[in-house]
């Protein structure tokens, strides 16, 4: 008979954050000017430095009540800060770990806080070469189609983990393709689907974001 592994959960502090995935390893910079995500940051430098980038899910109803959260997120530990003269921050937060939200915590901060499990780091997988040819293909032709400007020698250069989860963090996907990149199982089904909406998006030029339904 199996043991059924005890889960390990944390407080996290969070900020949602539309469009903005962080994946263990990888480097987000953000500008913080709101109030209450000035005194998150404050709050975490005195700490732990660590705070908790997730996504929340479309609002609907009332802007009254804050918008509910999707579950997996990545906790991101605060690696550079800068506290500007007026208040605001310019901090850079590499990827420790995802988590998945249990609940979310009844606190007087500004700021929300929940209750979240640490899922171990799992080193991914290598891209197979036809996969990792094929992702560099649609990586020139949509940056073609977007007009973006791309050092592709320095892309040659990077890893495959690195690559992938690079175009994930600043494609400019929709909140749903962004979360389902950021659950995707291994790096191979992340690049795959990462071809997928390059696809279609330079298939739909005149819309401004990719919609993943």
């Amino acid at each position: 008979m199996g043991v059924a592994r005890e889960r390990t959960t944390t407080r996290l502090s969070i900020f949602p954050l539309p469009g903005a995935l962080l994946f263990p390893g990888m480097h987000l910079p953000l500008h913080i000017f709101e109030p209450r995500y000035r005194a998150m940051i404050s709050d975490a430098v005195a700490r732990d430095r660590r705070i908790g980038m997730v996504q929340p899910r479309p609002v609907s109803g009332s802007e009254d009540v804050p918008p509910a959260l999707f579950d997996l997120g990545c906790v991101g530990r605060i690696a550079e800060v800068e506290a500007m003269d007026d208040g605001r921050y310019n901090v850079i937060l590499e990827g420790v770990s995802l988590f998945r939200i249990v609940r979310e915590l009844d606190v007087a901060t500004a700021f929300r806080q929940v209750e979240a499990e640490l899922l171990p780091v799992v080193a991914d997988d290598t891209l197979s070469l036809g996969r990792r040819s094929s992702l560099e293909l649609e990586s020139r032709r949509f940056a073609d189609t977007q007009g973006y400007s791309v050092d592709w020698d320095a892309v040659g250069r990077l890893d495959d983990e690195a690559l992938v989860n690079g175009i994930a963090q600043i494609a400019p996907f929709d909140s749903a393709a962004k979360q389902a990149l950021l659950e995707a199982g291994d790096i191979e089904t992340r690049a795959e689907l990462i071809i997928q909406l390059m696809q279609f998006f330079g298939r739909h030029d005149g819309e401004d974001r990719v919609t993943l339904q």
